[in-house]
C-alpha cells in the first residue's frame, strides 16, 4: 500500500469520489430526487427534459467547485491550527 504522500504525488487521492454522506437523510433525499426526476421526465417533452438535465448538470458543476473550495479552506484551517498548536509548545 503506497504512503499518503506517494498517493498524493501520483494523483491517486480523490476524496470527492469516495465521499458519501452518512447522514440518515441522504438516501431519503436521493430517492426523492430520483422520483421527482422521473415525474418531470413524464411531464416534459424530450427537449425540455434535456434542458432541465443540462441545467442540473451546471448546478452540479458549481456544487463541485464549491466542495473543492470548502475542502481547500478546511485543509488550510487544519494546517493553521496545527502550526498554532506546535508554536505554543516550543
Amino acid at each position: 500500500m503506497p504512503s499518503f504522500l506517494e498517493s498524493l504525488y501520483y494523483g491517486q487521492l480523490n476524496p470527492a469520489e469516495k465521499a458519501v454522506s452518512t447522514d440518515p437523510q441522504y438516501r431519503q433525499l436521493s430517492r426523492q430526487i430520483s422520483e421527482s426526476m422521473d415525474g418531470w421526465k413524464k411531464r416534459l417533452s424530450e427537449d425540455e427534459f434535456r434542458e432541465l438535465e443540462e441545467l442540473l448538470d451546471l448546478y452540479r458543476q458549481v456544487q463541485g467547485l464549491e466542495m473543492a473550495a470548502s475542502f481547500t479552506d478546511g485543509f488550510r484551517l487544519g494546517a493553521a491550527m496545527i502550526i498554532e498548536v506546535y508554536s505554543k509548545i516550543v
